[in-house]
């Protein structure tokens, strides 16, 4: 257990002297038309959050983060405010999905029975609850006892929601609206077939809406809006949606209490006004940005931390009296001054809640059986980091692309780098191996074109820049590519007939027309295999082993003049 004093509050001007005396007016809302809370008498709550789960139901290799620690904290934390007469708010920035394989497989089932135990009170959709058909989030509906809010996610071409946009909770008297909104780039970032009949409308209009309605029928004493849309700070989101910070300038001042956020998995503690630290360090002070009298805050991702922010209401004013991150036993590489190293908790050791250990122990061993089995032998490195694999052919685009071509007996493989997730060393391979180079359960999918046809395909995917998720990866084809234009080109080694027809092997995600690819699903000849991504390889692990990795250094097949 902690002790106490870990949790003892950091002051005021500790935590958020960086700011100006302005910075730190107190909020006020529009008082209600009939208050439930008495005039002259104090009232305390808190708001915990995180965000940016993907998986991590459990502890790493080393012991860091998982939700039984997590309980633990939030228990303690529950218990302390109770005694001091406040109530206490939990949660979530959304994006609960994909990431580690024993969550993936089970589809995060055990992520949210170990939610509920933590005891979250809502969450954010995030564009990775996406990552699943809406018949596989109803499930996960089902499995939560806690709402998934998002105000901008309609059903298309209707004024009906997916998710509820809303929820009302009573803190001893003063009402608090926790709304939803989740970043409209979710189109472009999860597999169309997911998306299909959803449509993910601007969020600062969602917003507007929503408070007004929320305003007049609830008269809240606090509107808190969860999201899942990005921190940039000043504002500065470049080719992303709009963000959080956006969000707080957009509206008027002072009209949204407090922004939860997610999705750009930064932890929110600002050096200056509009300065966020780049390296910020476990156990330290943590100052939460503040927007046109909005406070924003982020708990980096993975539940890394949990984010607490205290307040004080008074006569319909509210006040941010604290503020910190709490590291879930994070840990750092301690120099022991002969050559060696160790690790060491950034602050003291968080026991993990046993009843909820043990909970989740059957989950966590249920994906290993499913993912430790032996699948082949590797000798070398496939290099599938994304310094590489959004810039460059690699080695693992080139074994991929293998695989789906054997699987579907295609002419030629196309495939986008930040579809590759991972590399894979030396050793043996297992099937949880695999999902991490391809966490996203695409499917393999073919259909045919003319060489005709195929020379207008290349110049699509080919014009997506170095650098971004959409970076080409091709296997079978040379070429010559000058500015825009595609010459010499050859299919196997043979040049292309603009007559024949070639069939092409990529993945239902880029074939919907994902990462800005030409749509080829609606083709009289494309086939989805059904065969996921992971299974197509792990078959050629197992035919082929052990796999070579020279064997699939790529060649400079693509010539630029």
């Amino acid at each position: 257990m902690h002790h106490p004093q870990f949790y003892k509050k950091l002051s005021l001007i500790a935590v958020l002297g960086l700011f100006s005396v302005n910075a730190l007016a107190d909020v006020t809302n529009k008082q209600s038309t009939d208050p439930t809370w008495q005039k002259d008498k104090s009232y305390r709550f808190t708001i915990l959050h995180t965000n940016d789960h993907h998986g991590r139901f459990w502890q790493n290799d080393i012991g860091e983060y998982g939700l039984a620690a997590q309980k633990t904290v939030v228990d303690e934390i529950r218990k302390e405010v109770a005694a001091k007469g406040g109530k206490l708010l939990l949660l979530s920035g959304g994006d609960i999905n994909t990431g580690v394989p024993e969550s993936d497989v089970l589809q995060a089932k055990p992520d949210f029975i170990g939610m509920n135990e933590v005891g979250y009170d809502a969450m954010a959709v995030g564009n990775h609850e996406f990552d699943h058909p809406l018949r596989i989030i109803r499930e996960q509906q089902k499995w939560a006892k806690f709402p998934f809010l998002s105000a901008n996610t309609y059903f298309k071409n209707s004024d009906n929601r997916v998710f509820d946009a809303y929820k009302m909770f009573n803190l001893n008297g003063i009402k608090v609206a926790v709304f939803g909104l989740t970043t409209d780039d979710t189109i472009f970032l999860a597999s169309p077939k997911n998306t299909d009949g959803v449509e993910f409308r601007k969020t600062l209009p969602e917003a507007q809406k929503i408070i007004t309605e929320i305003k007049k029928t609830e008269h809240p004493d606090m509107i808190i809006a969860v999201t899942h849309m990005g921190h940039y700070e000043n504002g500065e989101h470049g080719s992303m949606a709009p963000g959080d910070v956006e969000l707080a300038r957009g509206l008027p001042n002072g009209e949204l209490d407090m922004i939860v956020g997610g999705h750009s998995q930064n932890p929110v503690c600002m050096a200056s006004p509009n300065k966020r630290i780049t390296d910020y360090v476990p156990g330290t002070p943590c100052a939460p940005d503040q927007q046109n009298g909005t406070w924003i805050v982020q708990a980096h991702e993975w539940g890394k931390y949990v984010g607490r922010a205290d307040f004080v209401f008074l006569n319909g004013k509210i006040t941010l009296q604290n503020y910190q991150l709490i590291p879930i036993n994070l840990k750092k590489e301690v120099d022991n001054g002969n050559g060696t190293k160790r690790l060491e908790y950034y602050t003291k050791e968080i026991q993990p809640h046993q009843n909820l250990l043990e909970t989740l122990r059957p989950y966590q061993e249920q994906g290993k059986q499913q993912l430790l089995t032996k699948t082949g032998e590797l000798i070398g490195r496939l290099e599938g980091d994304r310094s590489v694999v959004r810039y460059q052919q690699s080695n693992m685009g080139q074994l991929l692309l293998s695989a789906f071509i054997e699987k579907t007996n295609a002419d030629i493989g196309i495939m986008a780098g930040g579809m590759i997730r991972d590399s894979l060393i030396e050793g043996h391979i297992t099937y949880r191996d695999i999902l991490k180079v391809e966490p996203f359960g695409n499917t393999v999918v073919y259909f045919d074109l003319t060489g005709r046809e195929l020379m207008e395909y290349l110049k699509v995917a080919l014009s997506k820049k170095q650098g971004s998720g959409g970076y080409t990866h091709l296997k079978n084809i040379t070429l010559t590519k000058t500015g825009d234009a595609i010459s010499d080109v050859k299919i196997k080694n043979e040049p292309i007939d603009l007559q024949k027809s070639y069939r092409i092997t990529t993945l239902d995600f880029l074939a919907a027309g994902g990462d800005g690819y030409p749509i080829t699903n609606t083709l009289p000849t494309y086939v989805d295999t059904g065969y996921r991504d992971a299974d197509a390889i792990k078959q050629y692990f197992e035919e082929h082993s052990p796999i070579k990795a020279t064997d699939f250094e790529p060649s400079n097949f693509i010539l630029e003049k």
